[in-house]
């Protein structure tokens, strides 16, 4: 059984996924290093030269790889949620939760932030709300949420420890 954090950028998936695998003796996967990995260049550089339906493909590709492993702790990228089959195929193996958090809270953890291509603008906290806006559908689906605002990683990194161990047994 997997465990997969999706979320907005900014929400902790990386931290928390990375604290969660060690506090439950799994391996740390992310799909955004692995699509940079399997590209050879960064994420940005994969949206400017390639564009983001060519990343989309790609993360697709990789969602089914990870959803055929077992006992990893999974941090899917923060449009992973915007494809259907990515979450079908996430919850085939696995318990997947989603972490939330404020606008204001994601402005004030990514500001020194130059690697996401949607913060690329100058009004940053605008397209944050236009883009949560867009995905709000997307990330209500999922059952299991967790705001992350006000918590600090070890907070979160528990309530998820304490989630997966009660739906899986």
């Amino acid at each position: 059984m997997n465990l997969v954090l999706v979320g907005f950028m900014g929400t902790g998936k990386t931290e928390v996924s990375k604290e969660v695998a060690e506090r439950v003796g799994m391996r740390y996967l992310s799909i955004d290093k692995m699509i940079e990995e399997r590209e050879g260049m960064n994420i940005n550089d994969i949206f400017k030269e390639k564009g983001e339906e060519y990343f989309r493909e790609v993360e697709r590709d990789i969602v089914k790889e990870v959803s055929c492993m077992d006992s990893v702790v999974i941090d899917a990228g923060g449009g992973v949620v915007l494809n259907n089959e990515n979450i079908e195929n996430l919850k085939s193996s696995g318990v997947v939760i989603c972490l939330k958090a404020r606008p204001e809270v994601i402005l004030h953890r990514m500001r020194n932030k130059t690697d996401r291509p949607l913060l690329n603008v100058r009004d940053k906290l605008t397209e944050i709300n236009e883009v949560l806006d867009s995905r709000r559908f997307c990330y209500d689906k999922i059952e299991k949420s967790i705001d992350t605002s006000d918590l600090t990683i070890d907070e979160v990194a528990e309530q998820v420890r304490v989630i997966f161990k009660s739906l899986i047994g």
